[in-house]
């Protein structure tokens, strides 16, 4: 049996949830193969202040998933994480991304050092930039105004119309488009949609070669509205800006999560007006999609998806995604 083939794509936290949950699955060969493409449009905090120094891509988001994966949670990934909370020109950095950005250096090639620094973590997956090329996040809003940078994008308060990358033409890994033609599932998010998810599909070939793969294609819906992108947004709002921006229909599966938000958590969102994202499952259905709806939230103070769930409705999603494959070969074969 070959490995289930998945290839998960978003950023920040969301993506990195789920690639630790997937790890136990890539921790035995022949189960799953994991690859992650990751947005590199960030321009905030430590990851923003190395791109303005040192001209490289924003390390922060690879780092997360570099330590998702990690075989080894101990005092090496620790040290990945570490964050100086002093030193001049060194408070706020953390160990990770100067390591990368050192890497970055010395080997010219970014993709490079983050395949270094994953085998330096022992990391069970395959990590790539959605591109290399030394993108910048543009958004027009409702109210007509642009904003450059991602930063300033999610603080914005007028609904988000469209949002582009700077260059407009910039192109994946080859390494990437391989593993989209060869997956059983391509995931999206958790995770921003409009900063972390969609800045993926903006690079020009991914939407392409995904609507060209056999995989089955699902997004994992946020389970809070994020101030700054998407206010309001019900589940199918999500699925439809990301169509709209990948130029076409993507999506076959839509995971929803059914457990209500605790009055608690609720509390500590209010301050941003914040609410539960309905799932309008007839909605999702009219537009096509399959729904998978299950207890996707997380213990604790933080509305986050639990990522031993999410992994285990992926691993499901990528079985069902190899039948699929096996029933289009079978059919050509005919």
């Amino acid at each position: 049996m070959e490995p289930l083939r998945i290839v998960a794509i978003g950023g920040g936290t969301g993506l990195s949830t789920l690639l630790h949950g997937l790890k136990r699955y890539a921790q035995h060969p022949q189960e799953a193969e994991i690859t992650a493409v990751v947005t590199v449009s960030d321009d905030g905090g430590s990851s923003g202040r190395l791109r303005r120094d040192f001209e490289v891509l924003p390390p922060g988001d690879i780092r997360n998933c570099m330590v998702a994966l990690s075989e080894d949670e101990g005092l090496l990934a620790k040290l990945f994480q570490y964050r100086f909370s002093g030193g001049k020109g060194l408070k706020g950095h953390s160990f990770g991304n100067l390591f990368l950005t050192a890497l970055t250096n010395l080997t010219g090639d970014f993709a490079q050092a983050v395949k270094v620094s994953s085998e330096v973590l022992a990391s069970l997956g395959r990590i790539y930039p959605a591109t290399e090329a030394n993108v910048i996040l543009e958004a027009e809003l409702e109210n007509g105004r642009i904003v450059t940078g991602e930063s300033k994008i999610s603080k914005s308060r007028s609904p988000i119309k469209w949002v582009r990358l700077r260059p407009r033409v910039c192109k994946p890994l080859p390494e990437t488009l391989e593993a989209i033609e060869r997956a059983d599932l391509i995931t999206f998010g958790p995770g921003s949609l409009f900063t972390s998810v969609i800045p993926n599909v903006l690079v020009q070939g991914i939407p392409q070669a995904i609507r060209r793969s056999r995989a089955l294609k699902s997004y994992f819906v946020n389970l809070m509205w994020q101030p700054g992108e998407t206010i309001g947004f019900r589940a199918s709002d999500h699925v439809a800006a990301l169509n709209r921006h990948a130029g076409g229909n993507l999506i076959d599966v839509a995971v929803v999560n059914t457990r209500s938000i605790t009055r608690h958590q609720r509390r500590k969102y209010a301050a941003e007006e914040a609410h539960s994202v309905m799932n309008d499952v007839d909605r999702l259905s009219a537009m096509g999609l399959q729904v998978v709806a299950a207890d996707l939230l997380a213990e604790g103070e933080i509305v986050r998806h639990d990522s031993r769930v999410a992994a285990e409705i992926a691993m499901d999603l990528a079985r069902r995604g190899r039948e699929k494959r096996r029933k289009i070969r079978v059919l050509g074969e005919k």
